[in-house]
């Protein structure tokens, strides 16, 4: 479990914490966000002053940390959410989440003081984001999201949202704004480094470079007619006979995931979402309008655009997809084996190769070269890298070139692939030279937490903060109890 508690013990990897930052609606979807108007607080009686003649009873205040105060049942909440994630907290406690809650309103206080801004329409945007991504579990049932969350309607489910995503983003950019001046220079890596005893340095993973060439089954030109003429037909059907667009969708359509999200996509002008081809349509269109049909890598598509909200447009899609035939699946096979034999004769390099011959447009022109998408280089850590691809080269020595393997694109269509195997380093200890760019993240990721706790120590003694009950007896690194 890599939850970072910085109150209770910092973790090493800064990282961790940007992202639960940005993330943490995900595991912490029902955390309370009130405002509180005063700062007299009675965390005892749990009571929020208004004014100074009425006060509105509060159920389990635990803590107020500046303008935020965190309820008890926050707490078990967190720990469901974590639970709902995938998250074993068997060995987290109480304190531990309580903590975390601290740190998170500590953040989303200042950022209001030091005047961060976050945009009220970018936070709706994910609302509306988030929303799809749960009707997607549930098939489309809000009732069934309501229940879950126990809220009456939408609205409030939105407006709860809301509040959570705004305090979660102004956490976020207060967080990132503290490390944003943070630099290393490279005397002060090699002073991280040689201040590590030997017996301590780091252990790196076998790290290697993989390349591949790809062959996909050409559609021919008669059955991509055939399912454009077809879309033709639905438009026409239903701009002059009437007939509705969503039963065409529910009969017809082939793509899963509309369904899933009961029958609409909202999309969003500075949002990216979709693939650019069917943005640039659905933006193109008017209210209430149907496109001529238009090709993007997943198929065939019309759009009917429903709604224009702003800069939300509410649309449906009819997508269909041609389909490939055999002969054109045993040639593209045999197209690859003969590249593969033109490579092991020694008649064409790999890189030029799949310069010349791959149908993979992403790694053609860098002959073939697979970019890590974690670290953005070249270079994939054996332990860490994506399970499929593992499977597919862990036999391969170096150089050598694999048979032709069966394998489908982010759309689901078959295709084949050779790869190869270059620049192995294997697992060893840390090496200065060697492994200067991994040593300086590590050395910077140290300083940014040495900042992060000098802010943190700073922010809290500056800051009204009051925590009551049973969480007045955990023993926090961070000094939220002020003694």
């Amino acid at each position: 479990m890599q939850l970072k508690i910085s109150n209770l013990r910092y973790s090493n990897n800064f990282g961790i914490t940007l992202i639960i930052a940005l993330n943490i609606f995900c595991f912490n979807f029902l955390s309370s966000q009130e405002i509180i108007e005063d700062e007299k607080v009675a965390v005892k009686d749990a009571v929020k002053v208004v004014d100074t003649t009425k006060a509105i009873k509060v159920d389990g205040v635990a803590a107020v940390v500046g303008d935020y105060i965190i309820l008890d049942s926050d707490i078990p909440k967190n720990r469901l959410q974590l639970e709902a994630g995938g998250y074993n907290t068997k060995d987290i406690t109480n304190c531990e989440l309580m903590g975390k809650l601290l740190e998170d309103k500590l953040y989303a206080h200042h950022a209001i003081q030091d005047s961060i801004a976050v945009s009220d329409a970018e936070i709706r945007r994910n609302v509306d984001y988030q929303l799809e991504q749960f009707l997607q579990q549930v098939n489309g049932s809000m009732e069934r999201i309501l229940e879950f969350y126990n809220k009456e309607d939408e609205k409030s489910l939105r407006d709860e949202m809301f509040e959570i995503n705004k305090a979660n983003q102004l956490a976020a950019r207060m967080q990132a704004k503290v490390v944003e001046d943070v630099e290393i220079t490279p005397e002060e890596v090699r002073t991280y480094f040689n201040n590590i005893p030997e017996e301590e340095r780091p252990i790196f993973g076998t790290t290697l470079k993989v390349a591949r060439i790809v062959a996909k089954p050409k559609v021919s030109e008669e059955e991509k007619q055939k399912v454009i003429d077809k879309l033709k037909e639905f438009k026409a059907d239903i701009e002059e006979n009437g007939a509705s667009f969503r039963s065409k969708v529910i009969l017809y359509g082939e793509d899963p995931g509309l369904k899933q999200a009961g029958y609409k996509y909202t999309l969003h002008r500075k949002q990216p979402r979709m693939v650019k081809e069917f943005r640039q349509v659905a933006f193109s269109l008017q209210e209430g309008e149907i496109s001529e049909p238009f090709e993007t890598d997943f198929g065939f598509h019309i759009i009917h655009l429903q709604k224009i909200r702003g800069q939300e447009y509410d649309v449906s899609h009819i997508l269909l997809r041609p389909k490939v035939s055999d002969e054109a699946i045993r040639e593209a096979k045999a197209r690859l084996e003969k590249i593969r034999e033109r490579i092991v004769n020694g008649d064409i390099s790999f890189a030029d190769a799949a310069r010349e011959a791959s149908d993979e447009e992403e790694t053609r022109a860098e002959g073939g070269q697979l970019i890590n998408p974690t670290t953005q280089d070249y270079n994939f850590e054996l332990t860490k890298m994506d399970t499929e691809l593992y499977v597919q080269i862990q036999n391969l020595e170096d150089g050598e070139v694999s048979l032709v393997l069966n394998d489908q694109d982010r759309t689901g269509d078959i295709k084949f692939v050779i790869l190869t195997v270059t620049d192995r380093v294997d697992e060893h200890k840390a090496d200065y030279a060697q492994d200067f760019l991994k040593i300086k993240d590590l050395a910077l990721q140290e300083k940014r937490i040495r900042a992060v706790e000098k802010w943190q120590a700073e922010k809290i003694m500056d800051t009204y903060i009051k925590i009551g009950g049973e969480y007045r007896e955990c023993d926090f690194s961070s000094n939220w109890l002020k003694k």
